[in-house]
């Protein structure tokens, strides 16, 4: 028997795979994203697209990989523990952008992209030349699209102010080929509503605004 074989994912574990940045302080990036599998009883596996240099309270520096390390990462992942879905996060640069996009054609299980453009401490994580690169070529790769508010305001040009606007812009992201659209609306004043666009349907989710 294999010297890790308690580390390797048992037939019954389904296994997912995130595309995303490195948090060292845990609370973000593919850190957060693997707790979350093992929370679920999901076998979590992992590319690092980009380093960070960060803690709870400030983001020092962002550093992209090689979009090819990025993708010999990934081609390793498939090779041998292909997962039942994937998602992406925190991708850095266009090259990285078009990298994934391009491997994403052949994914013969869903993706969901969560276009992370900024983190929660205002440091860029996506740089504004790969924008244009996640609305033309990444967006049509996926079957889910998770943007917050300013950044479904960005993939879509349009304005979000409330629950009209956010429509809008859910189904001008929805018309770059996603199948599903899922609008996070903590950004919006007043109660916490989340939009999903799905199959030319509207859904709403709400709860009360949690305090810091």
């Amino acid at each position: 028997m294999p010297e890790n074989a308690d580390t390797l994912p048992r037939s019954t574990n389904p296994v997912a795979l995130t595309i995303a940045g490195s948090d060292p302080s845990g609370g973000a990036g593919l850190q957060a994203d693997l707790k979350t599998f093992h929370r679920f009883g999901v076998y979590g596996t992992a590319v690092i697209s980009l380093l960070t240099v960060q803690n709870t309270v400030r983001v020092s520096a962002v550093e992209p990989l090689p979009a090819k390390l990025v993708l010999a990462q990934l081609d390793a992942v498939l090779e041998d523990i292909p997962p039942a879905a994937a998602k992406t996060g925190a991708l850095g640069s266009r090259e990285i952008v078009e990298a994934v996009a391009e491997r994403a054609r052949s994914f013969t299980f869903p993706l969901v992209v969560d276009p992370v453009m900024i983190s929660k401490h205002g440091q860029a994580l996506l740089q504004d030349d790969a924008r244009q690169a996640v609305i033309e070529k990444l967006l049509a790769t996926a079957f889910l699209v998770t943007p917050n508010v300013p950044e479904a305001a960005a993939l879509s040009g349009i304005g979000i102010a409330d629950a009209e606007s956010m429509e809008r812009a859910g189904r001008a992201i929805a018309a770059r080929g996603p199948q599903a659209v899922l609008i996070k609306g903590g950004h919006l004043r007043g109660e916490a509503v989340d939009l999903l666009l799905y199959q030319d349907k509207v859904f709403s989710f709400s709860a009360p605004r949690l305090e810091a």
